[in-house]
């Protein structure tokens, strides 16, 4: 495979021709313009937008309401749902445990609904019906998605037990963000090591979770890479061929490119596995080390304009966007499996 010049070149491009953020010292005071000019702007901003054609003004009025409501997304989510639900799933949704899990719950006879214990595979739960956990009313949590710029020497996990600090505490307090009273079950979607930094998703949404982390999803990742020396051209070609071999099989890389041509030891490198440290064996396998090791790309997301160990709710936008990627790539795979289907011999009459 030699280099391939799509999503891994078009987002370094961008990342490299990126300015830094200027100081507040160095930020010049805008002038303020009178209220002639002001007004005048205003006019000229209404004809402007009086000569678009009507779908141009529906095409801006979506774009305005797309950006409001993504700013509000969560302020506005509500913890409830609005059509019938199978038990299992209102019990993951609740927090209480995972959809497997819950289905030994619900055998175990420790939920009622509306009073009446129920046991039942299957049962479906009604919109205003009262469940309960061994007397305990449960509701649903709203759905969080949260994008961290994860900061090296934290923890991807929910709780260390050596005491080390985790992600989980960069995001503390954030159930009082949406005005929500009990803390949220909240968990990261994959693993960034230790000293690994970047974008990294959390969420409540385990279902979500699920499809991005499974290895048949083939969820695209990009690394920016620096290492203790140049990658030889050699070296970067046997990555892009596919030829290094290590312990769990040949490391297959999407593509590999140099997002600084200045500087060879800095390689951007797009993945789909989810194998432990595979960046890392990868370049240690071949003689070097990697110094620095940054996500800049999970799932179509990035950490532009988000400081290093600051996070973001997800706006409306991208949440759909990351449901419609889960969706293309179960439809994908279903493809895969039909082919394979039609692809078995009929037998001879």
């Amino acid at each position: 495979m030699g280099l391939n010049k799509t999503i891994i070149n078009s987002y370094f491009s961008l990342y490299m021709k990126r300015k830094p953020e200027k100081t507040v010292s160095e930020k010049k005071k805008v002038p303020i313009k009178n209220t002639a000019s002001s007004k005048g702007s205003s006019d000229a901003s209404a004809q402007d937008h009086n000569k678009l054609s009507d779908d141009s003004k529906k095409k801006l009025e979506r774009t305005r309401q797309s950006r409001t409501h993504g700013k509000s997304l969560h302020q506005n989510q509500k913890s409830s749902y609005h059509t019938e639900m199978r038990l299992n799933k209102f019990l993951a949704h609740a927090g209480v445990a995972s959809r497997r899990k819950a289905d030994e719950i619900i055998r175990s006879g420790k939920i009622t609904v509306n009073g009446q214990v129920v046991t039942e595979m299957g049962y479906k739960v009604m919109p205003g019906d009262q469940v309960r956990y061994q007397g305990k009313l449960l509701s649903i949590e709203p759905k969080i998605y949260v994008l961290l710029n994860k900061p090296k020497d934290y923890i991807t996990t929910v709780k260390d037990e050596k005491g080390r600090k985790t992600v989980m505490d960069l995001i503390k307090g954030i159930h009082e963000k949406i005005g929500y009273k009990k803390a949220l079950r909240l968990y990261p979607v994959g693993r960034l090591d230790r000293n690994t930094t970047g974008v990294l998703l959390i969420t409540n949404d385990g279902e979500m979770s699920q499809q991005l982390t499974h290895p048949s999803m083939e969820i695209k990742k990009i690394y920016h890479v620096f290492l203790n020396k140049k990658l030889s051209l050699a070296d970067f070609q046997k990555i892009a061929d596919g030829q290094v071999i290590l312990e769990d099989g040949p490391a297959v890389v999407d593509e590999i490119a140099f997002p600084n041509v200045k500087d060879k030891s800095e390689v951007g490198l797009e993945i789909h596995t989810g194998k432990n440290r595979f960046v890392r064996r990868l370049f240690e396998a071949l003689g070097y080390e990697v110094v620095k090791l940054d996500r800049v790309y999970f799932a179509g997301l990035t950490k532009k304009d988000l400081p290093r160990g600051k996070w973001r709710f997800l706006t409306e936008f991208e949440v759909r966007m990351l449901k419609a990627l889960c969706n293309k790539q179960k439809r994908k795979l279903a493809g895969k499996y039909i082919i394979i289907n039609y692809a078995v011999p009929l037998s001879s009459a």
